[in-house]
């Protein structure tokens, strides 16, 4: 089964769509056609119920697109892995949600790439389950997390602690800025549960979100609060920006690093945690791409 055929089974899973898969591709929708229907014989199942403007996936698709994606991305990095032989480099993949990127693993990962040197690095963004599940098929060398793992195959260890802090486009109350345009930012299922503790009356937010940039740039644009990590806020709040509410309302959220106890690229693992360790949460690189966000300006 040529992998080609997996790569346009997730396309057009993406798309929703033969046409728009096929321009994606760069290919005609007819050899979309083929080779899906390559892909229904192959495995005696319809993968896509085909309907006017409504393409959806089967029971049978669904249960397949985690499949095709292990293999498709496996294959990558073979591809990857051999070219890096030629300059005797190894590849290390990392993973991380998207909190993470915002608050912690954007402004490391440029200190890990510039001083660890003799490793080529692939860096994604990833849900909790995903990094779970590209850990254990040997998909993913390190993800970086706010919930631990569970798996006698990983290692988990801390790396750091984030503060939360709430912040507020005003100077106000506690409830306050809980009950006018609040943005709540999803920090992980324990943070969820102690925010419930410590709010148990509090209404729906004006937004939902699962990024610290977005959130911050909302807050920034049209006003509000948000539970945001203080590293990245400090400098809003040192130039009059944002204020932060109430000391009682920090909380603490631990970064783990998980990867496999069995990875052949240990070594490589092992130095990247310990420069992990070593690293601020936050620094120049992060704070002045905020600094420099246009939302932000409209502020000062």
């Amino acid at each position: 089964m040529d992998v080609k055929g997996f790569r346009t089974f997730l396309e057009v899973a993406r798309e929703r769509h033969f046409g728009r898969a096929a321009e994606r591709l760069n290919i005609t929708q007819a050899a979309v056609s083929a080779r899906i229907k390559q892909l229904e014989e192959y495995f005696d199942t319809t993968l896509f119920v085909r309907q006017r403007n409504n393409i959806h996936l089967t029971s049978s698709g669904e249960r397949l697109v985690r499949y095709a994606e292990v293999m498709v991305s496996t294959l990558q990095q073979a591809k990857d892995d051999l070219k890096l032989t030629h300059q005797e480099q190894a590849q290390l993949t990392i993973a991380g949600t998207p909190n993470i990127w915002d608050a912690y693993l954007q402004h490391c990962l440029g200190v890990i790439t510039e001083t660890l040197t003799g490793y080529a690095f692939c860096a994604d963004t990833l849900s909790q389950e995903q990094v779970n599940r590209a850990l254990l098929q040997r998909t993913l060398d390190m993800g970086i997390l706010f919930e631990p793992v569970k798996s006698e195959l990983l290692e988990c260890r801390q790396m750091t602690t984030l503060p939360l802090v709430l912040v507020s486009t005003r100077s106000q109350q506690l409830e306050q800025a809980l009950n006018q345009d609040y943005v709540y930012l999803d920090w992980g299922v324990a943070f969820s549960q102690e925010h419930a503790r410590r709010h148990p009356n509090l209404g729906a937010p004006s937004m939902r979100t699962s990024g610290a940039r977005i959130a911050l740039d909302v807050l920034l644009s049209r006003g509000g609060a948000a539970y945001l990590p203080q590293s990245m806020v400090q400098p809003f709040v040192d130039s009059g920006q944002l204020y932060q509410v109430a000391h009682e309302s920090l909380i603490e959220r631990p970064v783990y690093l998980a990867y496999r106890k069995d990875s052949p690229l240990l070594d490589g693992i092992l130095d990247v945690a310990a420069k992990l360790s070593h690293t601020a949460p936050a620094g120049d690189f992060m704070l002045q791409a905020a600094a420099d966000n246009p939302a932000s300006d409209q502020e000062s």
